[in-house]
């Protein structure tokens, strides 16, 4: 019976995963298709053979882990309305860049152990999904969206959350569906993306961030335009984490 309460709290409490656990999937699905033979290579002895998918949600699996505490506000930034991101100003608890950044150094550290640079993988994976998620470059006055309460065909839920999970769920596809429906990207826009910077990631999921707060899904007969006005930026989104991540493996791995 403890354990049942406990499972419960984790579910609760955590119930917020960032893009959602398919979300995730997607992203690392995405990337598995763009990276190179000698990245194939070093992912799969890396992870043991397992796939980029099945690891993109560790982040989320270890918050119930109290060793990795100090990682936990490496899953969001918080800019005030009106800002721009500054490194120099930034959480000194570390944030979405902090993280990106450490997992990067890791990888290519021929002095960090295997288990080390195996978390950083797993870790790189899922943060790369999060800076694509608008939510997570949020404003601090609200939590990115978390503590803007609002209402999703009937259930109560949150503008963080309508983006980590419920409009993506809502559709009722799977993973690998939500992977074969996204749209191609063409050579030019694969190498464009993987050339921006991390700071443009940050500064575009930051501009989207902003036009949600100002257009809430407010209404019955509003979610099905917000899911049809948006649904298609998100899987941009998805893809551009996805095709990125695997840029960023190409080059630690070259």
């Amino acid at each position: 019976m403890k354990y049942f309460f406990l499972s419960l709290f984790y579910l609760f409490v955590f119930d917020t995963a960032d893009w959602g656990q398919k979300g995730h999937r997607v992203v690392g699905s995405v990337a598995e298709q763009y990276l190179s033979k000698k990245a194939k290579r070093a992912v799969n002895k890396l992870l043991d053979g397992q796939r980029l998918t099945y690891v993109s949600n560790f982040a989320d699996d270890i918050k119930s882990d109290a060793r990795y505490d100090s990682l936990y506000t490496w899953h969001y930034i918080n800019i005030a309305k009106g800002k721009q991101y500054d490194p120099a100003t930034a959480n000194p608890k570390g944030d979405l860049v902090t993280g990106i950044n450490y997992c990067i150094s890791t990888l290519q550290n021929q002095q960090a152990s295997y288990e080390e640079r195996q978390v950083a993988l797993k870790l790189l994976v899922h943060f790369v999904g999060d800076l694509h998620q608008p939510m997570h470059v949020g404003h601090p006055d609200n939590r990115g969206g978390n503590d803007i309460k609002l209402k999703w065909w009937g259930r109560n839920t949150n503008l963080h959350r309508v983006w980590d999970s419920d409009m993506i769920n809502s559709y009722e596809l799977s993973a690998a569906e939500l992977t074969e429906k996204l749209p191609k990207p063409n050579a030019r826009q694969v190498k464009q993306w993987q050339q921006d910077p991390m700071l443009q990631w940050v500064r575009e999921s930051q501009l989207l961030a902003d036009e949600l707060y100002d257009n809430l899904p407010e209404g019955r007969s509003k979610e099905y335009r917000y899911r049809y006005k948006y649904f298609a930026t998100a899987q941009e989104r998805l893809l551009q984490g996805g095709v990125r991540l695997a840029g960023i493996l190409n080059r630690v791995f070259q």
